[in-house]
């Protein structure tokens, strides 16, 4: 029960959300999750490290950057997300993120701007 209250709580904040349905789509690094989303590296990075810690997501190191992706081993958890992607039409949010995904090779070519 105490997973089950756990994956709630985290999803219900807003940004961790967004990340944990964008994951599940693709395999994303800081940066395209901070361009899609339109917030700070610091923040999308905060929220990763609590998605990371209750073994949702998982990161694959590719140069300087750390790829994410949703773990699919978590039923209630993939159900929920599946759910919620078949009824995007209810959130625009949820849709523009979606929409942005397609263009998040333009995120991480201005963060390695910033990088090198």
């Amino acid at each position: 029960m105490d997973q089950i209250v756990n994956i709630f709580k985290l999803l219900s904040d807003e940004t961790r959300l967004r990340i944990i349905l964008l994951l599940s789509q693709q395999e994303l690094c800081v940066c395209e999750l901070s361009g899609i989303l339109d917030v700070s590296q610091p923040k999308v990075s905060k929220n990763l490290s609590k998605l990371r810690d209750m073994n949702l997501v998982v990161g694959r190191r590719n140069e300087k950057f750390v790829f994410y992706t949703m773990k699919s081993d978590n039923v209630i958890l993939t159900s929920t997300v599946k759910n919620i992607l078949a009824n995007l039409g209810d959130c625009p949010q949820l849709t523009l993120d979606k929409n942005r995904l397609v263009h998040k090779e333009n995120y991480l070519n201005q963060c390695s701007i910033l990088l090198d």
